[in-house]
């Protein structure tokens, strides 16, 4: 065998994909209400001043630094003090993508088969990386009662000697949901007591759902009691995946912190792996934030809006409660299988879900929608999925 055990995984699509493939190829009609990448959602952006920043001749000269540009590391800095939180730029460390900096960490922390704990439903992302890093992912489960809270009891049982990090999601993808300040204490004090770090993803904590409000909730950044790394982007806060720039904040007792900042330089720089461009340009890219996150938040509380006015008290449909983000969840009868819905919708209806099982729900029932998509695409499609299910599960 050539490859390596940890790329052994099943290439062929499923039949989902099969389907959405074979439909697009033949030109048929597609409502996705799976788009999340905000560029193909009808944003208006900013043209020339985006341009103009990637413009910037500093960027021709080449000042290599592990934790990135200091200016852009800087204007990070001034982000996080706008939400009420004091950093030394020397604590930020800039990557091309949350996923860099993920690997960075999961390096940093831990060895060959060590173990990590992260929330379950979640974005697939977790598998991919802990096993291209050689760990073992070990999962907790969200639990919903009204809203989605971590099941401490279930956590605090696959805490084992090989454990390493507590990862989290701040808020969730998909459910939405962001660590209250009593679950925050007490994956604090989990962490203190096993020595173990935590690692925080909250790159779409500035997206805080009505009626919560639009300040969002504390930032593990200034977390001081345990070694935290957190981590976020342009990706998601100024709708830019395509830019690829991201970063991880170092935080924690002093001794245990500037171990980790000169352990995790010495990873940076054997990468140094975000270009000069972007690093110069970054000032300017985080600042337009302002103009593309009013415009998001309008329509993910629309759509979610237009959602709830179709769902009826006797509706077969539920909506779960969510905080934050970009998404949806439905709760819908568990006659067939999520993958099955999906595929009745698609080809009866030409919409385009995710079935529960993509964020690894621990049961049937359960379909995931973008808040993204624009309001023609997404009110056609909710529509025809509510009647679809309604219909099948009449």
């Amino acid at each position: 065998m050539m490859f390596s055990k940890r790329t052994n995984w099943s290439l062929e699509p499923n039949e989902l994909t099969q389907v959405y493939r074979t439909r697009r190829k033949q030109g048929l009609p597609l409502l996705d209400l799976t788009e999340s990448n905000p560029t193909q959602c009808g944003f208006p952006y900013d043209i020339n001043r985006i341009l103009n920043a990637l413009s910037n001749s500093q960027a021709l000269v080449y000042e290599p630094d592990p934790r990135g540009l200091l200016s852009a590391r800087r204007s990070v800095a001034e982000y996080y003090a706008e939400r009420g939180v004091r950093l030394d730029p020397d604590q930020i460390f800039l990557t091309a993508s949350t996923s860099e900096a993920y690997s960075f960490i999961f390096r940093l922390l831990a060895d060959a088969g060590d173990h990590l704990l992260a929330p379950r439903p979640s974005y697939p992302l977790f598998d991919f990386l802990t096993r291209l890093n050689d760990l073992e992912l070990m999962d907790y489960p969200l639990v919903y009662d009204r809203h989605w809270q971590i099941d401490r009891t279930a956590l605090l049982s696959r805490i084992t000697p090989r454990t390493r990090a507590i990862l989290i999601v701040h808020p969730n993808n998909p459910t939405g949901s962001f660590v209250s300040p009593e679950e925050a204490d007490f994956l604090i004090n989990c962490c203190q007591e096993h020595s173990l770090a935590l690692v925080a993803d909250e790159v779409f904590s500035d997206y805080v759902h009505q009626p919560t409000g639009s300040s969002p909730p504390r930032s593990f950044a200034e977390e001081t009691r345990t070694l935290t790394f957190t981590l976020s982007g342009l990706s998601k806060i100024s709708a830019l995946p395509q830019l690829k720039c991201a970063w991880v904040v170092i935080n924690g007792p002093d001794t245990i912190r500037r171990q980790a900042l000169d352990r995790l330089e010495i990873i940076a720089d054997t990468f140094l792996s975000l270009s000069a461009p972007i690093a110069c340009a970054l000032p300017q890219l985080l600042d337009t934030r302002h103009q593309m996150q009013p415009q998001i938040l309008r329509r993910i509380n629309a759509n979610r809006d237009y959602l709830d006015s179709q769902i009826s008290s006797s509706s077969q449909v539920r909506r779960l409660e969510t905080q934050g983000g970009w998404y949806a969840i439905l709760r819908v009868p568990s006659i067939c299988s999520d993958e099955e819905w999906a595929l009745r919708l698609i080809k009866e209806d030409g919409v385009l879900i995710h079935p529960g099982h993509f964020y690894d729900f621990p049961s049937e029932g359960y379909l995931v929608l973008s808040l993204l998509p624009l309001p023609e695409i997404f009110e056609e499609g909710t529509r025809k999925l509510i009647a679809r299910i309604e219909h099948d599960a009449g």
